[in-house]
């Protein structure tokens, strides 16, 4: 009995003691959603290949950071009748019940074209997702963004936002309660424009004291040079003022890192960045993989310039 406790100690000191590494897992992943679903950390990418193949997205779980789990073909175009090519950009939110899981379909470049941001449902995070709507959610340009990149956002009051836009724009709408489209906000605009200075794509917001973060991706995605800035506002209709850059590459580390998302843990307000980089030396646009670090506030709340690293983060057990 003895030996056993000895054994069970050293390998919980092990863990509390294990590093994730960067990347987390293997394989051409981009474009991250990270969240955190029944006491695990989930993490949902977009399989980075070329647009023709990128036809379906895997998941992957843990309990701690640090071991992930494969899941598959959560979400298979098959399961999408009006898509046809580029699924990519996720993003996961469970709502009354449900798991829904955005995403963007065929990188239309007119509204002549069918595609743009669709969204599936499932009983569990790990799928299989099925098709919602049997159409886009937005399938055209308005304000010229690009309809791809979505960020669904849950206020404390209860309304539901998306935050939305290539093409160096992006839009703000209020989602219906069960998603199944937009409707106007108090001043009766639909699609509201909050496009701060530099922004390219891969918005994300948050809420942390009171104030609205948005955060976002510049530079071209296939270069060294992507990167993640934010800015901070009263509302989350802005105006957003840009603050600066949070991400960038290092040349020791990887290049072109960003489209990010975040983890949260509220029992010690600990956040971590979820993003995608490309490792040292390789120019392959879609060489892509997913990494995971620290991120930090100071005391007048502003985001810190992120670390990258190779070693990851330690392990952080949610349960």
């Amino acid at each position: 009995m003895r030996l056993r406790t000895l054994i069970g100690l050293a390998m919980l000191a092990w863990v509390a003691g294990a590093q994730a590494g960067n990347p987390v897992f293997p394989g051409w992943y981009a474009d991250p959603e990270a969240a955190i679903f029944d006491q695990q950390y989930w993490i949902y990418p977009t399989t980075s290949v070329r647009y023709g193949e990128q036809t379906h997205f895997d998941a992957f779980s843990s309990p701690d950071l640090v071991h992930w789990t494969k899941h598959a073909d959560v979400l298979d175009i098959k399961a999408i009748g009006w898509a046809k090519k580029a699924l990519w950009a996720p993003a996961l939110v469970h709502n009354a019940g449900k798991y829904y899981f955005f995403f963007a379909a065929n990188d239309i470049q007119s509204d002549n074209e069918p595609g743009g941001i669709g969204v599936a449902v499932a009983d569990a995070p790990g799928g299989p997702f099925r098709d919602l709507l049997g159409k886009p959610l937005i399938g055209a340009f308005h304000n010229g963004a690009q309809p791809i990149d979505q960020f669904v956002f849950h206020d404390d009051d209860g309304t539901w936002y998306m935050i939305y836009g290539g093409w160096k724009h992006a839009n703000i709408v209020r989602l219906k309660p069960d998603f199944t489209g937009v409707e106007p906000m108090a001043d009766g605009t639909v699609y509201k424009e909050i496009t701060p200075e530099r922004y390219v794509e891969g918005p994300l917001m948050f809420k942390r004291d009171g104030r609205y973060y948005l955060m976002w991706s510049e530079g071209g995605w296939t270069g060294p040079d992507y990167s993640v800035a934010y800015a901070i506002a009263d509302k989350p209709t802005g105006p957003f003022k840009r603050i600066g850059k949070i991400l960038q590459q290092d040349p020791a580390i990887g290049t072109g890192a960003g489209h990010h998302s975040l983890f949260h843990v509220a029992a010690d307000d600990s956040w971590y960045i979820v993003y995608h980089r490309h490792p040292l030396g390789d120019t392959d646009g879609n060489h892509r993989q997913v990494a995971i670090d620290r991120m930090y506030f100071d005391a007048k709340g502003n985001i810190l310039p992120v670390k990258m690293t190779n070693e990851g983060v330690p392990a952080h057990p949610l349960r």
